[in-house]
């Protein structure tokens, strides 16, 4: 295993971690040798260390809380009952004169810098208007918005008056919005008229009024004119120019106090199994969660710039809004990443001096097979870390970025999910960064390797299980009765025990992990999560296909492989034409990402007994698992449709 990096003794001497463990000796007259031996007093003393957390950071409860945690046993675990406090308070604790609160970068080449003054008045005058509207504790806000600061300004705003927030990206088509907003009854819609990517406009008028058609609980919607201010006219005369909110609300802030575990957002799932299940967080529990993976997982200090790439679909974009809690400056980009070339993030970070620099691993290796060498056209000073997720980073992508990037620089490889909108896994400012290796696992994440008989093991590929509560796993999921849904999602195979359906190596020796790709059906693609049942939906409207199935195959180096086999009605040929037809329709019901690498006929589809599509079993043989250890021939329907995949597998 090659060592690729490690942080001088100033670098771990000036880390939040130093300063916590400085601090827990102080306070709780605790002393450990090493990052593993705090790992393991986080996971076996977790009253302590999550209350400590609330102390590190000086967290305000407006009233007391009774107890630490009602009980270990999930799901349905309670933390810090009866305490109140509110997740915007505490970002403008950080309130700062001398730095800027955000910096907008827009693929055109404009960069906007927003004061903590500005952004304060602005969330101020959108929770004045949407108080006014009625919305009080409970009621959904929700948005159709690029990653631009206005997300950020009405995210606080909505999140001040106890509001719950949900968001889109524009990118989204109409079936994507409404299969995720009409679950939830929002009370308000913030969208965009469109947005420019690669240098081309989208109009997103229609979509919009097509929304608000199929949003029936909607009682008013904010217009944000951002590809063209005169496009309004397109839309009815009640939606309000976000504009005239700044003009004319006074921008009077105060936070309402809610219950630890009252929601602060909804995510969703990638749809795997039907509609994308609604996953409601708490705000205490994200605000936990989020000041301690800022500080001494990314070790993000005040004042630094703290920036990821991302949209407002994707938990990243909530994740990102955590470096205010820091006293950082977050920087968001809207655009392509590869507009004009691939080094326009390089050049951004360059402009503004970004410190800490976040992408997908898929972006690395973009622009690893594009010989990208940003070392040579670019200063790259101000980024000490580099992180990564939203996929697995092979290691050929580590060397890339050591040998072309920046040789003393901090690789934070993470690994986490919508589902906690966090990282279980990341960096640690005390260990090497290894070749291929995320650096450990997370303080208060007590997370093994399951084997096949249900037994943690090292050194071996497993299951990834999480065996103890963390306060920002799911409160619920929206609209699921007895929370039913809630524990099919992460509880049935391992009971009381969280399975997140990734293949996950520990390393004893260096308590690195390596994730080999989901164990699950979900699609990766790209670095976006993406259900099975949005692709089988689209598909289905063809209707000369019967059935079909898709897997996302991780491949070494990299790559990815996402076929989409189909069965043909009786008397029917797989032909070009209807190949254009599928990609024509998953382009745009949905997006590009949907779109499969390669189309493939097959005789059957196979299916459980039960009447269960076998998406992951499939996914198993296709990866060359071992036969017996992929699929349970006895629990299918059609036991010989499988033949065809063990035969295609061989010429993967």
């Amino acid at each position: 295993m090659k060592k690729l990096w490690e942080g001088s003794n100033q670098f771990k001497e000036n880390s939040n971690l130093s300063s916590y463990r400085t601090w827990l000796a102080k306070n709780y007259h605790t002393h450990f040798e090493n990052y593993e031996a705090l790992w393991s007093w986080s996971i076996n003393h977790i009253e302590d260390f999550w209350e400590s957390i609330c102390h590190y950071f000086d967290v305000n409860f407006h009233l007391p809380y009774t107890q630490v945690i009602s009980s270990q046993s999930m799901p349905g675990v309670k933390w810090f009952e009866g305490g109140t406090l509110n997740y915007s308070e505490h970002v403008f604790k950080n309130y700062d004169t001398n730095k800027p609160a955000i910096i907008f970068g827009h693929e055109s080449g404009t960069i906007n810098y927003i004061s903590w003054r500005e952004l304060k008045l602005k969330v101020a005058s959108m929770a004045s208007y949407l108080k006014s509207l009625g919305v009080t504790k409970g009621d959904r806000v929700v948005a159709f918005l690029p990653n631009v600061p206005e997300a950020t300004i009405c995210f606080l705003a909505a999140n001040s008056l106890g509001a719950i927030w949900s968001s889109t990206s524009p990118d989204f088509g109409l079936d994507s919005v409404i299969d995720r907003f009409f679950q939830i009854k929002p009370k308000v819609l913030i969208a965009v008229d469109g947005y420019f990517y690669n240098n081309k406009p989208f109009d997103k008028t229609k979509i919009v009024t097509d929304m608000v058609s199929a949003l029936p609980s909607l009682e008013k919607v904010i217009i944000l004119p951002y590809l063209n201010e005169r496009g309004l006219a397109k839309f009815p005369n009640e939606f309000v120019n976000i504009n005239t909110i700044w003009q004319e609300y006074p921008p009077q802030l105060t936070f309402e106090a809610v219950e630890f575990n009252d929601p602060i957002w909804i995510l969703y799932s990638s749809g795997t199994t039907g509609l994308p299940k609604p996953i409601v967080q708490s705000q205490g529990g994200i605000l936990l969660e989020h000041l301690k993976y800022m500080a001494f997982h990314n070790d993000v200090h005040k004042g630094e710039l703290y920036f990821w790439f991302s949209t407002t679909g994707w938990m990243m974009w909530n994740f990102v809004q955590a470096g205010l809690l820091m006293g950082a400056t977050i920087v968001l980009y809207d655009g392509s990443p590869s507009y004009p070339n691939l080094n326009t993030l390089w050049d951004f970070a360059d402009k503004v001096n970004i410190n800490h620099f976040g992408t997908s691993a898929p972006f690395l290796v973009a622009s690893m097979k594009n010989e990208i060498i940003p070392k040579n056209t670019n200063n790259l000073s101000s980024i000490r870390s580099i992180s990564s997720t939203g996929a697995p980073l092979p290691p050929e992508a580590f060397q890339y970025v050591y040998k072309h990037i920046k040789e003393d620089v901090w690789l934070c490889s993470m690994a986490g999910g919508t589902d906690v909108c966090t990282a279980f896994v990341g960096g640690c400012p005390d260990y090497p960064v290894y070749e291929g290796e995320i650096q450990c696992r997370a303080l208060g994440v007590s997370l093994f390797a399951y084997n096949e008989n249900g037994i943690p093991v090292e050194n071996e590929l497993g299951e990834m299980v999480i065996d103890k509560p963390m306060p920002s796993m799911p409160i619920y999921f929206w609209n699921d009765e007895n929370n039913k849904r809630y524990k099919a999602s992460y509880f049935e195979d391992y009971p009381g025990k969280w399975r997140h359906g990734d293949f996950i190596k520990i390393n004893s020796k260096t308590h690195g992990l390596v994730i080999y790709g989901r164990s699950d059906a979900t699609l990766n693609r790209h670095g976006i999560r993406i259900g099975t049942a949005e692709i089988y939906r689209a598909v289905n409207k063809i209707k000369t296909i019967e059935d079909a199935l898709i897997v996302n195959l991780e491949l070494e180096g990299g790559r990815h492989y996402m076929p989409l086999f189909v069965k043909m009605k009786p008397n029917i040929v797989l032909t070009d034409d209807i190949k254009s037809q599928i990609n024509h329709q998953l382009k745009t019901e949905y997006s590009p990402r949907h779109v499969p690498d390669e189309i493939i006929e097959v005789p059957d589809i196979p299916y459980t007994i039960s009447g269960k599509k076998m998406e992951a079993p499939i996914k198993k043989i296709l990866l060359k698992m071992p036969f017996e250890k992929s699929i349970n021939m006895d629990a299918m329907k059609n036991p010989d449709s499988v033949n065809f995949f063990v035969e295609f597998s061989k010429n993967i």
